[in-house]
């Protein structure tokens, strides 16, 4: 008898992941597809996200989503129940840079975009993906997306550090309000991450600052955040809710003290507006 083909660890499972056309979002979808999962990708960059889909085949499916539009989330849930026939798996993962520059300069309404897409986005993602695996009756796992930034101060700007502070204590409640219906919910809060998002172009750059901040002695990729990721969506984290999981290479037992300390750093309180990540809108940059 030949030896018999694994099994992938997420065969038969259906997954959402929002901002699943670049960066962290696409090493998972690649992952979970590659685990047997059916997968949909949600994001605002219409390009990318038709590559991706045509990249990973048959059991995947792209949808435009604004994810701080409440119709384009319930649409992409929709679209996963309606294509696959069911949804276990919401990984809100879809993220800008946001608001950045001196808190006495910040605009009003790049603050208030930024918490759009961080935190309203994870909310809308953990609201209708919840309502779908309720109604299955057996239960799914929400991974949201933080940062290390969210646990401390020095490793992001203001208002993303606050928004991603927001989605661990999201994460927590809902958490214990779902976990009767079987549904897990965690958070990733990832290091230096390198990802388009990060580097914006300068990978020489990046580099430097990784091996100026990080303990551990490589770079952190997509790949990393995906496979944590396949851990808290399959079987072997069953008994795992209410986290909010470090990847990042020892960066926070060190103390990150990012911003204003590093070269590339100190010229963003000389300038004040607003990052929209792999988007495609470009940046808003007004200097002081």
């Amino acid at each position: 008898m030949g030896a018999q083909q694994r099994q992938g660890q997420l065969e038969g499972k259906v997954a959402l992941i929002t901002g699943g056309a670049s960066g962290m979002g696409l090493a998972t979808a690649e992952r979970f597809t590659a685990e047997g999962a059916a997968v949909v990708i949600a994001d605002l960059n219409r390009d990318a996200g038709e590559a991706a889909v045509q990249a990973l085949g048959d059991r995947s499916r792209f949808t435009v989503c604004d994810v701080s539009d409440e119709a384009d989330v319930a649409a992409a849930v929709d679209l996963a129940v309606g294509s696959f026939g069911r949804i276990d798996i919401v990984f809100n993962n879809a993220g800008i840079g946001g608001a950045f520059g001196p808190v006495t300069e910040l605009e009003v309404e790049h603050w208030d975009a930024t918490f759009a897409v961080l935190v309203r986005g994870v909310f809308l993602g953990i609201k209708h993906g919840a309502r779908a695996m309720i109604e299955q009756g057996d239960g799914g796992s929400i991974i949201n997306t933080a940062s290390v930034a969210g646990l401390g101060g020095g490793a992001g700007p203001q208002a993303y550090s606050a928004a991603k502070a927001a989605v661990v204590n999201l994460t927590v409640t809902t958490a214990a309000e779902l976990a009767p219906h079987g549904i897990r919910v965690n958070a990733i809060c990832p290091g230096v991450i390198f990802t388009p998002l990060m580097h914006s172009g300068d990978e020489a750059d990046a580099e430097q600052m990784i091996e100026e901040l990080q303990p551990l002695p490589r770079r952190g990729e997509a790949a990393d955040i995906a496979g944590a990721a396949l851990w808290l969506a399959g079987p072997d984290s069953g008994f795992v809710s209410g986290e909010a999981i470090k990847v990042d290479g020892a960066l926070l037992a060190a103390g990150p003290r990012i911003f204003g300390r590093l070269r590339n750093t100190r010229n963003l309180h000389r300038a004040v507006g607003m990052a929209h990540g792999t988007t495609g809108k470009p940046a808003s940059v007004r200097r002081l």
